[in-house]
């Protein structure tokens, strides 16, 4: 069984900064391969917001490259997202997303419960 667990998040004034983090863990043997954060405002479809690859490359989405800074330690398990100069529009639910491979499963997605992001103006 493969847990994420998220934290960080909470309610800020538009243009300051919040964090996320998401740790991943398992019973047995696991492999992490891709990790990072979609998100999902009210009324709208889950989106990426930025990814870290399973060989280090970040995918993100254009609305955040400049903004937010997606990082892994380097044991793979743990990510974490900077959000800087955050706006309204970045009001969503956060959601820690991990492709896992395990010998019983092969490569699975997992989700975590989602983490509030909320900026008033």
């Amino acid at each position: 069984q493969v847990h994420l667990v998220e934290s960080g998040g909470g309610l800020v004034q538009a243009g300051g900064s919040l964090s996320v983090s998401c740790v991943a863990s398992a019973g047995s043997l696991f492999v992490v391969n891709d990790m990072g954060w979609y998100r999902q405002a009210p009324g709208k479809e889950r989106e990426l917001v930025a990814i870290v690859t399973g060989d280090g490359r970040v995918n993100s989405a254009d609305s955040v490259k400049d903004r937010f800074t997606i990082s892994r330690d380097g044991g793979k398990t743990n990510v974490s997202m900077q959000m800087n100069r955050l706006n309204p529009e970045d009001t969503a639910v956060y959601y820690c997303r991990a492709n896992v491979w395990t010998p019983a499963t092969g490569s699975v997605d997992y989700w975590g419960q989602g983490t509030q992001v909320s900026v008033s103006l």
